[in-house]
């Protein structure tokens, strides 16, 4: 096991959680349909639309097959971007796009209680928790705010594609993205230095971030603390601090697979998409070995199509 069990608990709980957080936000954005009696006595049936804030809701002229080769096009192009902002070490330029995605994200998210509460202006209203949270986030570098926030971030991105994918765009999504994470970890590196960088030079993780110490380490400073000399040496002491990283792509492809099938089958199959990608993470994290680096997404994808599949049969 890559991590220790404790690590590996926290890493699963906040993803399922960050799951079934988009679940909800992605069926409050969802269209409904209600029953209204007319005044001759019939029954009409109407589609009510919660519409995303801040301008995010796709045209309803645009069909999923006119706009997937966009998305591949602009994954592609970001995909490219982020690359050449690294190797140019484009610091403050990649922080303020995060910080307005960032803002952007936990807008949406927060925006989708307008389901249950009917509060006027509620998308520019969410804007005074959504602007403190991102500035501490991306600026202060808070690890508890840090972590919080990505539980959020991910449901209000996934809202956005959602609507404009079907099952069979997001498989094929699903399966291209796959294969990326294989030759952007075993091949190039690419995942590994995108993460130094953003950690070393930015002072930030795109997905969950645990560090930890291991049982040596705990061990030792249990015994310096022991005594007042030992105190002062612990102050000065450097230890190499452990890392237990899942990156955001991991985390936000799976909600929008959940979310597409939510649209198209309901919410049972739903949840079997994200109880298949959780269980295939779980596998992942107890085969993985110290050390190594493996791309989460073929493991995830796999659970996931084991989720529609079943989600299918039933």
């Amino acid at each position: 096991m890559k991590h220790n069990v404790m690590i590996t608990i926290i890493l699963l709980t906040m993803f399922l959680i960050t799951q079934l957080i988009g679940i909800g936000v992605i069926y409050s954005y969802s269209p409904k349909t209600t029953q209204i009696t007319l005044a001759n006595g019939t029954i009409q049936e109407i589609q009510i639309k919660h519409n995303l804030p801040y301008s995010m809701e796709p045209p309803e002229e645009i069909t999923t097959k006119e706009i997937f080769p966009s998305i591949l096009i602009a994954l592609v192009i970001g995909i490219s971007l982020v690359f050449l902002l690294t190797k140019l070490k484009a610091v403050n330029f990649l922080r303020l796009w995060f910080f307005v995605v960032v803002i952007l994200a936990l807008g949406i998210t927060f925006n989708s209680l307008s389901f249950l509460f009917n509060i006027p202006y509620l998308q520019y209203l969410v804007l005074i928790i959504a602007v403190p949270l991102s500035f501490f986030k991306i600026f202060k570098r808070n690890l508890i705010i840090h972590n919080i926030t990505e539980l959020l971030i991910y449901p209000g991105i996934a809202a956005v594609f959602v609507p404009i994918l079907n099952i069979w765009t997001i498989i094929i999504l699903l399966l291209l993205i796959s294969g990326y994470d294989m030759w952007a970890v075993w091949h190039t590196g690419f995942m590994q230095k995108l993460a130094k960088f953003q950690i070393d030079h930015m002072k930030i993780f795109t997905g969950f971030f645990v560090p930890y110490l291991n049982k040596k380490q705990r061990k030792i400073i249990k015994k310096l603390k022991k005594t007042k000399v030992g105190l002062k040496k612990l102050k000065k002491k450097k230890m190499k601090v452990n890392l237990a990283i899942l990156g955001g792509g991991d985390v936000v492809f799976p909600i929008i697979t959940a979310g597409v099938v939510l649209r198209t089958f309901g919410i049972c199959q739903a949840l079997l998409v994200i109880l298949g990608a959780t269980l295939a993470l779980l596998l992942l994290f107890m085969y993985s070995r110290k050390g190594k680096f493996y791309p989460a997404m073929p493991f995830i994808t796999a659970g996931c199509l084991a989720g529609i599949a079943t989600g299918f049969l039933i």
